[in-house]
């Protein structure tokens, strides 16, 4: 069946309902939801029941980039940087140094048993060198899985802030590789640049992305999620037209955004939620279809003798050597290894060989598939039976509560303050989201002019405006008072008169 204008929506409407049905059930089998995603794309191909023909490498690299945006979008938006600061480094490590000696490790191996030139397998463990954000970020939340000792953060950081490395490097092999006469030294200023302007207009353009989302008053609040959406595009394209990583600078402008005050952003981050599983629903299908299972069969050999070899010996190598500068117990050095997991994105990164026609293009994009799909099949179904054999996941009585829970618990926001605004205070005209207000502290309702309302972050204070205040602990009140620049003493002196 050819994809045509008349049946593109009735037969991608089904391919997503199929998937997300099939992934539903997913877990009772212990089969990750990627995986079913990426099946379902399978048999609906050329190759499977469905018979639709789909061979544009071009339609699929686009599709992958964008989708790409959106889950590293998401992922940085959802990453907080309390969590992350105690292993910043050791996430930074494992996603330049322990990225590159992944690399190095599968790119010598290749060479070594296949007719691969030193550059090809180069590139082809370039493609394999960076864990799946995609795929370790659905897994680990999906599993609900509880580890020990910032685990779970390291993880996620590494996974989120690998791809923009792998990227690099695969570019820069593929160069090699059409290249012959180039050195490899010449890649090092390249790096530099892709690394340096990516980090630098990551942090500018998050920080203007801030602003703009603060200052521009929207009419509709569904409008907000579509403005961080054209702003996360800009930032990626920008970057990429200077000549810096887009991927690196999407991440970190979303870290940014996500660790400061904006405008409506639980709404921001529910949107971005949702599509970033649409767009990993959407890139496993159109990969899924993308792959001809004939084609994969003649390679199955070397992909086996790959994979053993990336999940066995190169992960855990580049693990080891990238923490060896940190103090870290052993069995959590073996676990970081363990969850080496490959998803789409080395997938969409074989896409860049075969568009740029080199030799062994097709059967470097086929073992490439055989890898992603042998590494979730195997690591992503035993990532809860290993944490429990290395004695890394906290038991069933000790795993963190929901969110719901912890509201409710009655240490969460178990004080209750009610802040009256004098008219001449600094923060009377300013919105809420500008008033350096704490984290911890939640603005739960306004009461103006004998009305109640219950304010975002684009509400303006007001002079006599009551503040309904909720918090966590007294250290927190105190912060509230001092980012209104009010005397405590002298409000509840205000509050005892009021009550005589």
């Amino acid at each position: 069946m050819h994809i045509t204008t008349e049946n593109i929506l009735l037969i991608g409407s089904l391919l997503l309902l199929i998937s997300i049905l099939a992934g539903k059930t997913s877990y009772k089998f212990g089969v990750p939801t990627l995986i079913l995603f990426l099946l379902v794309g399978i048999l609906a191909g050329s190759e499977g029941i469905g018979k639709i023909h789909f061979d544009d490498p071009q339609i699929a690299q686009f599709i992958g980039i964008v989708s790409l945006n959106f889950i590293l979008f998401s992922g940085g938006l959802d990453t907080s940087w309390k969590s992350i600061k105690p292993v910043v480094w050791q996430g930074v490590s494992l996603s330049t140094l322990g990225v590159l000696l992944t690399a190095l490790s599968v790119g010598g191996f290749v060479w070594f048993i296949t007719d691969f030139t030193i550059y090809e397998g180069l590139l082809l463990g370039a493609i394999v060198s960076s864990t799946d954000a995609a795929a370790v970020f659905s897994i680990l939340r999906s599993k609900n899985l509880a580890l020990k000792s910032n685990l779970r953060p390291t993880l996620e950081l590494e996974s989120g802030s690998n791809d923009p490395m792998a990227y690099f490097l695969t570019i820069a092999f593929l160069g090699l590789v059409v290249n012959q006469d180039k050195s490899i030294y010449s890649i090092i200023p390249l790096f530099l640049q892709q690394i340096l302007i990516g980090a630098a207009l990551g942090f500018i353009l998050g920080k203007i992305s801030k602003k703009l989302i603060n200052r521009i008053t929207l009419d509709f609040e569904g409008l907000y999620p579509v403005l961080a959406i054209a702003l996360m595009f800009i930032t990626f394209s920008a970057t990429n037209f200077i000549g810096g990583n887009g991927f690196l600078a999407v991440y970190l402008s979303a870290v940014y955004l996500g660790n400061h005050n904006i405008i409506h952003k639980r709404t921001i981050m529910k949107m971005f939620d949702g599509l970033a599983w649409l767009m990993q629903i959407v890139l496993f299908l159109t990969l899924g279809l993308l792959v001809y299972p004939s084609h994969v069969l003649p390679v199955v050999g070397i992909g086996i003798f790959v994979s053993v070899f990336l999940i066995l010996i190169a992960r855990p190598i580049s693990v080891f050597i990238s923490l060896m500068f940190f103090k870290m117990k052993m069995r959590r050095r073996f676990y970081i290894s363990w969850v080496g997991l490959r998803g789409a994105v080395p997938i969409v990164f074989a896409t860049y060989p075969l568009l740029a026609g080199i030799e062994k293009a097709d059967m470097i994009f086929n073992i490439v598939f055989f890898v992603s799909l042998s590494s979730v099949l195997v690591q992503g179904t035993s990532l809860s039976l290993i944490a429990k054999w290395l004695h890394v996941a906290l038991p069933g009585k000790a795993k963190p509560k929901s969110p719901v829970d912890t509201f409710l618990n009655d240490g969460a926001k178990s004080f209750i303050r009610e802040i009256v605004i004098p008219e001449n205070n600094h923060s009377v005209g300013k919105a809420i989201v500008d008033l350096k207000f704490p984290r911890k502290a939640i603005i739960a309702m306004i009461s103006r002019n004998d009305k109640f309302i219950t304010p975002n972050g684009a509400t303006e204070i007001e002079p006599n405006d009551m503040l309904i205040i909720l918090t966590e602990d007294q250290f927190t009140l105190e912060e509230i008072y001092k980012s209104l620049n009010l005397n405590r003493q002298h409000e509840e002196d205000e509050d005892e008169d009021n009550l005589v």
